[in-house]
């Protein structure tokens, strides 16, 4: 009796470690399913916002006799929607080709000062029609050995999310220079900061900071989790931090 009693414990025991960790990967296989769903959801809107915005453009220029200048203010905000879109697909493709390893990084040295320079500059026309929104300060000459069109992203995942963010016309710092020997990426917003236990989940794939019921900020969840691979590929840190009084700081190092 006692030796039954004995297996029968151990085979409760191990019953119940089996349904623990059953719930549990039915609770992740959940907690997956909806974040695609979300995605999916995310990205349609949007691939939908920017086309909507064009076809208007164009629909405008088409129908109606604008003079030069009008026509030229709509052609030029359509350049920044097919931009954008451009961003979106880089972001998607990217993003696939990491996680099933079919991307090689091929590396090279080339002036990171120019490809910050570079895309701070067009997120700048992007992002506010008021004042100066992004205040670079970059030092000039800062060279790395790394995947140009990789890192490209990572700079402007961290730049848009920045200004996404912050809010209409609240200043984001994007400040690059050569720190003992290395070079170093600070990218500071004013946005509502990012909490302690979700600082390092925001770098999951999907992984959105907040209640998606509630959020309106747009976004894929792709954008931090590219950052966090492409980096680890060139042997970089990141690291995020609280912005005093309100945001957050992200910074990279380079080895």
């Amino acid at each position: 009796m006692a030796m039954v009693m004995g297996e029968g414990s151990v085979f409760l025991f191990l019953l119940c470690i089996g349904a623990y960790f059953l719930h549990q990967s039915i609770k992740k296989e959940d907690r997956l399913r909806e974040q695609q769903q979300n995605f999916l959801l995310s990205v349609t809107h949007e691939l939908k916002s920017p086309l909507a915005a064009i076809k208007l453009s164009i629909q405008t220029i088409v129908k109606r006799d604008l003079d030069k200048a009008r026509q030229t203010s709509l052609l030029n905000n359509s350049l920044k929607d097919i931009e954008r879109l451009d961003d979106l697909v880089e972001n998607m493709l990217l993003a696939t080709k990491i996680e099933n390893r079919s991307y090689s990084f091929p590396k090279e040295e080339f002036d990171l000062s120019e490809m910050v320079s570079r895309i701070t500059d067009r997120l700048q026309i992007h992002s506010c029609g008021c004042e100066q929104l992004i205040n670079p300060k970059i030092q000039p000459g800062v060279k790395v050995v790394g995947d140009q069109f990789a890192l490209s992203s990572v700079v402007t995942n961290l730049v848009e999310n920045a200004v996404k963010y912050s809010g209409p016309c609240a200043e984001v710092g994007v400040e690059l220079t050569n720190k003992d020997g290395h070079p170093f990426l600070r990218v500071t917003d004013k946005g509502p900061g990012i909490p302690d236990a979700e600082k390092m989940l925001i770098f999951d794939k999907f992984y959105r900071v907040g209640d998606e019921n509630v959020r309106k900020s747009k976004g894929t969840g792709l954008g931090l989790f590219i950052v966090k691979e492409v980096l680890q590929s060139h042997d970089a840190d990141i690291s995020v931090k609280d912005n005093a009084p309100q945001g957050a700081i992200f910074e990279i190092t380079f080895s």
